[in-house]
């Protein structure tokens, strides 16, 4: 797959004139007013209760699986399904981060600290915070955490500071993508740990005695159920599934998509969330494999909307941006990665440019 052709695909910018209009203060409150009163911000605590329930049992059955053909190398069968499941569980620790599950905050950080903590060794106090600030700024380059300069890049100013092994990851940052993912799973675990010297008091007690509860019951289940051997595979495969599966989830979500100009005049919130989000088409399995986030638009216009209401705001948000004049950007699965691949390769072409 060439991520250097095809010049008419979308590339990301920054605020320019077409995107500002005179007064942008009253352009969201109609939309607003128009999802609560087809209570599409209502929760939709059954949905959840089910999906819990039947996301819990999926895991109960993992698990006796693995107690019973875990002296057998045809237990490593059943890493891949772990995986899946453990990216529903991420799901839906990321909706209790949202408020979309209760309307009590106590309820939610329950629900998050159970599938984030103790089912995934990944810190709910961490996600939280980091994962609000994105959305409060969404591709805004000195204010979303998910944009700054990492293991990643995402603009050229960015790139032209990477010398050495840094500057060899950026030039090849596009091929490397979803190769790195596969950590994904390990780098989630090691952030929660490093986060506690952040928190404080009880959080930082509820937090890191849950992750060390995960990680001891994660090592007790493959040990008792499989030789150490089978442990070992079946540990770095799961990880990287599971890495692999929020990788694929979360990508197409805004890489590649305008991001605002700092020194430029301020969006709001609207255009700064509907202008820097793309969407996913599909029906019911894109819904289920990519956890909602397909909604990403709407998600990010309405952050507590519970996700089975997601794609019932889509023709309202769709038609509200089409009468404001404001670009709103949908594409297929494959083609939302090509376009997310070839931002992050036209990103390190000055690098490569310079060998």
């Amino acid at each position: 797959m060439s991520l250097a052709g095809d010049t008419a695909l979308p590339r990301p910018e920054k605020a320019t004139a077409r995107h500002t209009p005179p007064d942008t203060g009253s352009e969201f409150t109609p939309l607003l007013r128009d999802a609560k009163g087809q209570e599409l911000l209502d929760r939709r605590t059954g949905w959840y209760a089910r999906t819990i329930v039947t996301n819990a049992l999926g895991l109960a059955a993992v698990v006796t699986g693995m107690a019973l053909v875990g002296g057998s190398w045809w237990v490593l069968a059943l890493a891949p399904v772990l995986a899946v499941l453990c990216a529903r569980t991420a799901f839906i620790g990321h909706d209790a981060g949202h408020a979309q599950i209760s309307g009590n905050r106590a309820t939610n950080r329950r629900i998050g600290l159970i599938h984030g903590n103790l089912l995934l060794g990944m810190s709910y106090a961490w996600w939280n915070d980091k994962h609000n600030r994105h959305h409060a700024n969404p591709n805004h380059i000195d204010k979303d955490p998910d944009v700054r300069a990492d293991v990643l890049v995402f603009t050229g100013e960015q790139a032209a500071t990477r010398t050495g092994f840094r500057g060899w990851l950026t030039r090849h940052q596009a091929w490397l993508f979803f190769p790195l993912t596969l950590l994904e799973g390990l780098a989630l675990k090691l952030y929660g740990f490093k986060d506690l010297r952040r928190q404080r008091g009880r959080e930082r007690l509820v937090e890191g005695a849950l992750l060390i509860a995960h990680i001891a019951g994660y090592v007790t289940l493959l040990l008792t159920t499989m030789p150490l051997a089978h442990a070992l595979v079946f540990a770095a495969l799961h990880q990287a599934l599971f890495g692999l599966h929020l990788g694929m989830a979360f990508a197409p979500n805004h890489k590649g998509m305008d991001m605002p100009d700092p020194d430029g005049e301020k969006w709001g919130h609207l255009r700064r969330q509907v202008l820097t989000s793309r969407n996913i088409r599909g029906g019911v399995l894109t819904d289920w494999f990519l956890g909602g986030l397909n909604y990403q638009i709407e998600h990010h216009l309405f952050p507590s909307m519970p996700r089975p209401h997601l794609r019932l705001a889509q023709p309202m948000v769709q038609a509200h941006c089409r009468d404001l004049g404001i670009p709103y950007t949908e594409t297929g699965l494959i083609d939302s990665y090509r376009q997310a691949l070839r931002h992050l390769h036209d990103v390190g072409e000055p690098l490569r440019a310079d060998i």
